[in-house]
């Protein structure tokens, strides 16, 4: 199975402060059953290629009605 490494950054943001549209993100991973890894400036999820698609929509979803004013999104294939 094809896995994927999916990085993103959710503005605006204060270091140790995440505001509520930074926590819509995590939400979204962490409820979909992912282990979420928060980095000093972006988090990162790896998922299968399959779940990427949706995972990341509905993280754009969530952060922009939180009030996001950007969210850039990386998504790496992981080669087995």
């Amino acid at each position: 199975m094809q896995h994927v490494r999916i990085e993103f950054t959710i503005e605006p943001f204060v270091d140790a402060h995440p505001g509520a549209h930074v926590l819509a993100a995590w939400n979204v991973v962490e409820s979909a059953g992912f282990e979420l890894v928060n980095g000093p400036f972006s988090s990162v999820v790896v998922v299968e290629s399959e779940s990427a698609e949706d995972l990341v929509a509905e993280l754009l979803r969530q952060s922009l009605a939180a009030g996001a004013s950007r969210v850039a999104v990386q998504v790496e294939r992981i080669e087995p």
